[in-house]
C-alpha cells in the first residue's frame, strides 16, 4: 500500500507531474518515428536480409535503435553516433591540452563541449548513413531498394542524419524538461521496446515443446537475481575518510570537520561491454557478407558462446574497465585538490602518497567492477549457446535498463524529499548511478 501512497504524491506535485508527463511524450514521439520508414526501401525485405547476414552485431546494434536499425527507419542510426561523439570528445579531453582545460572551465567549457558533440554526431551519422546506404546498393541486387543510384544515396544521408539530430534534441530535451537523463531513457524505451515480441517468441518455444515451463520459472528467478545484484554493485561505494585540518583566519575557525571520498565499485559503467563487443563482432558481421570460406570460419571461432570469444571478450572487458576509469578519474588532481584545501587521509601523507593510495584502492575496484561486468555479460550468451535460451535482457541491454532505472528513480526521490514528501525508500534517499 505505501506505494502507492508514493505514487499519489508524485501527482500532487506540479511541477513533478509535468516533467513524468512530458518525458512520455517525448518516448512516444521517439517510439513513432522508429517506425517511419526510409524513402526508396523495402523495410521487410531488408529486415529479412540483415537478420540472415548481419549476425550478432546486427542483434547488438539493433538493441540500441529499438528495431529500427534492421527495418533502416529515419530513427535507425538511433543514439549511437551521439555516444561515439561524447566518447570520442572525453578523448580527446586528454589528448588535446585545449580541450582538456575548456572541459575545467565550468558552465562555460560545459557548452562549448556539448556544441561539439552536436557537430560531432552529425559528421559522424552523415558518414554512417552514406556508406550505409552505398552497402545497401552493393547487396541489394533489386531485391529492397528500388531506385539506386545517387538520388538515393543523398536521400538516404539526409533521411538518417535528421533522424538521429532529432533524436539528440529529444534527448536533451527530456534531460532539460522532463525527468532523468534523455539519451539514456531513449536507450531505455528502444530496448523495452522489444520485450513484447521476447515475451511472445517465449509463449511460442514453450508451446512448441522447445522449452519446459519449469526452465521458464528458473530462468526468471535466475533474472531476478541478477538484477538484485546489478542493484547492490551499481549502489556500492567505497568510502574513504577525509579529515580536513583546522585553520584560524581572525577570531574564527574553519575546517576541522570529517568526510569522505566516494568510489563507485564499477565507475566504467557500461562502456567497456558496448566497446568489447563492436570490436569482437564487426570481424564476424563482414564474413556474414563475405563468401570466402576461411573467413567465414575464423568468424564462427569469433561467435557468441566459443571459449575464443569469452576469452577476447572478457580481455576487452577488464581494457576498457581501467582505460575509462584512468580517462574520468585523476587521483593526481584529487589528492592536489585535498592538498590545496587543508584535507588529508587519516594515516597518509599529502600529495604523492595520497594519489598513490588513491590509486591502489580504484584498480582494486575496477578489478571487481570489471569481473562483475564479465559475469553479467558473459551469463546470457551461456544461457544462449548452451540451452537455446531466448534471453532476452541480457548482458549490456540489463545492464542499461537497470542503471537507467536507478537513475530516474532517484531523481523522483529527489523531488518528492526536498518537497517534504515520503519518498520510496523509509531512510534516506535512493542513490543511482554516477560516473
Amino acid at each position: 500500500m505505501r506505494i502507492f501512497e508514493v505514487f499519489q504524491n508524485i501527482f500532487k506535485i506540479e511541477e513533478l507531474k509535468n516533467r513524468i508527463f512530458f518525458t512520455l511524450v517525448m518516448l512516444i514521439v521517439y517510439r513513432i518515428g522508429a517506425h517511419i520508414p526510409t524513402p526508396g526501401i523495402n523495410g521487410e525485405a531488408l529486415s529479412r536480409f540483415l537478420t540472415e547476414k548481419g549476425g550478432a552485431l546486427m542483434g547488438f546494434f539493433d538493441m540500441f535503435s529499438g528495431g529500427a536499425l534492421s527495418r533502416l527507419t529515419i530513427f535507425a542510426l538511433g543514439i549511437m553516433p551521439y555516444i561515439s561523439a561524447s566518447i570520442i570528445l572525453q578523448l580527446l579531453t586528454v589528448v588535446i591540452p585545449a580541450i582538456g582545460k575548456l572541459a575545467k572551465e565550468g558552465e562555460y567549457g560545459r557548452k562549448k563541449i556539448i556544441r561539439y558533440t552536436r557537430y560531432g554526431t552529425v559528421i559522424i551519422s552523415a558518414i554512417q548513413s552514406f556508406f550505409i546506404a552505398v552497402g545497401l546498393e552493393t547487396m541489394s541486387q533489386g531485391e529492397f531498394i528500388t531506385n539506386p543510384g545517387w538520388g538515393f544515396r543523398l536521400m538516404t544521408m539526409i533521411t538518417l542524419t535528421s533522424g538521429t539530430a532529432f533524436i539528440m534534441w529529444l534527448g536533451e530535451q527530456i534531460t532539460e524538461r522532463g525527468i532523468g537523463n534523455g539519451i539514456s531513457l531513449i536507450i531505455f524505451a528502444g530496448i523495452v521496446a522489444r520485450m513484447p515480441n521476447a515475451v511472445l517468441n517465449t509463449v511460442r518455444l514453450i508451446r512448441s515443446g522447445e522449452l519446459s515451463i519449469l526452465f521458464v520459472i528458473f530462468l526468471i528467478f535466475l533474472m531476478v537475481a541478477v538484477v538484485a545484484g546489478i542493484i547492490y554493485i551499481e549502489r556500492g561505494q567505497r568510502k574513504i575518510p577525509v579529515q580536513y585540518a583546522k585553520r584560524v583566519v581572525g577570531r574564527k575557525v574553519y575546517g576541522g570537520q570529517s568526510t569522505h571520498l566516494p568510489l563507485k565499485i564499477n565507475t566504467s559503467g557500461v562502456i567497456p561491454p558496448i566497446f568489447a563487443s563492436s570490436i569482437i563482432m564487426f570481424p564476424a558481421t563482414i564474413a556474414g557478407f563475405a563468401g570466402i570460406p576461411w573467413v567465414q570460419g575464423v568468424a564462427r571461432q569469433l561467435s557468441p558462446g566459443t571459449i575464443i570469444y569469452t576469452l577476447l571478450y572478457v580481455g576487452l572487458i577488464f581494457f576498457f574497465a581501467y582505460f575509462y576509469t584512468a580517462i574520468i578519474f585523476n587521483p593526481v588532481d584529487i589528492a592536489d585538490n585535498l592538498k590545496k584545501y587543508g584535507g588529508f587521509i587519516p594515516g597518509i601523507r599529502p600529495g604523492q602518497k595520497t594519489s598513490e593510495y588513491i590509486y591502489r584502492v580504484l584498480s582494486r575496484l575496477t578489478f571487481v567492477g570489471a569481473v562483475y561486468l564479465s559475469i553479467v555479460c558473459i551469463l546470457p550468451e551461456i544461457l544462449i549457446k548452451k540451452a537455446n535460451v531466448p534471453f532476452y535482457f541480457g548482458g549490456t541491454s540489463l545492464l542499461i535498463v537497470v542503471g537507467v532505472a536507478l537513475d530516474t528513480v532517484s531523481q523522483i526521490e529527489a523531488h518528492l524529499v526536498t518537497r517534504s514528501y515520503e519518498g520510496f525508500l523509509k531512510k534516506g534517499r535512493l542513490k543511482g548511478r554516477r560516473g
